[in-house]
């Protein structure tokens, strides 16, 4: 099982999390930029933390064998910190960087004045810089959330292909579909999403335009849940194809829309790790 999580904070991780995602088969991964559980007082703290998205991370990354990338852009959380707007206009420097696959996370936290407008000009900063958008519903008032992100979505005049609409159970998962934005899903533990619960989503509105992530943040979390969830797919019925589509070619072709994804030398490796695992079983596939 290869695996691509599209959504996971390895800031919050540690070393020996990269290693146990890489023994479970996780070779690739965006890192969107997100809170850090206490408030930013300031600018320069963001530039360092980008930064470090950018360099820090991938750097640790490649020792395990995972490839790094990162969405850029100021959460909705800190959007409504007065000290954090000048934020927006730090953002066209970062993203025009490589390994800036997509802008994220965008959207709402508690839906307010301030949080319409940095998710009004990121939506715009991306038709500008042609990437795609990974968007923060909010975890209170989910549905009506869910309903103005779309809203949003629709007046800024991006495609809806261009879009996945994160954090999405049950209640919201049908209006995303219609949309024709793609439809992500936080694993955790004990909040959001569990596997079992999204192998029914997947019966129910297939495996296109789906993408499963495990978040990883500062809470109680878990980097493995991905593969936790291609073993439920595969024990619910559905094909290693379907499990591959999910877990890594959906994201492969979201984020391929930037231009600017880079998985090569992962998937030679998995090449040659599916050669060297053929001669060891006699050849026989």
């Amino acid at each position: 099982m290869r695996i691509f999580d599209p959504h996971i904070h390895m800031t919050s991780r540690t070393t020996a999390d990269y290693e146990q995602m890489y023994a479970a088969g996780v070779r690739a991964l965006v890192e969107p930029a997100f809170w850090l559980g206490q408030p930013r007082t300031s600018v320069g703290s963001f530039v360092d933390y980008f930064d470090s998205l950018l360099g820090w991370e991938p750097f640790r990354a490649a020792q395990f064998g995972i490839a790094h990338h990162c969405a850029i852009a100021l959460n909705p959380k800190e959007a409504n910190d007065p000290r954090c707007v000048e934020v927006l206009d730090l953002l066209p420097r970062y993203l025009a960087k490589d390994r800036v696959v997509a802008v994220g996370e965008v959207g709402y936290d508690s839906m307010t004045p301030e949080e319409d407008t940095a998710f009004a000009r990121q939506l715009q900063l991306a038709a500008e810089h042609e990437l795609p958008v990974l968007v923060h519903t909010p975890h209170r008032d989910k549905a009506a959330g869910t309903r103005r992100t779309l809203d949003v979505v629709r007046e800024s005049g991006l495609a809806p292909e261009r879009v996945v609409v994160d954090h999405l159970n049950e209640v919201t998962v049908g209006m995303v579909a219609e949309s024709g934005c793609w439809m992500a899903f936080s694993i955790y533990p004990d909040t959001k999403m569990d596997p079992d619960r999204m192998v029914r989503i997947l019966r129910e509105f297939g495996v296109e335009r789906m993408l499963v992530n495990s978040a990883a943040d500062w809470g109680r979390s878990d980097p493995l849940r991905t593969a936790l969830t291609g073993a439920a797919m595969l024990a619910g019925g559905f094909t290693e194809d379907d499990v591959d589509r999910v877990l890594w070619q959906n994201p492969v072709d979201f984020y391929g829309q930037s231009g600017r994804l880079d998985v090569s030398e992962v998937d030679a490796s998995l090449a040659g790790e599916f050669l060297g695992n053929s001669v060891l079983r006699g050849g026989r596939e």
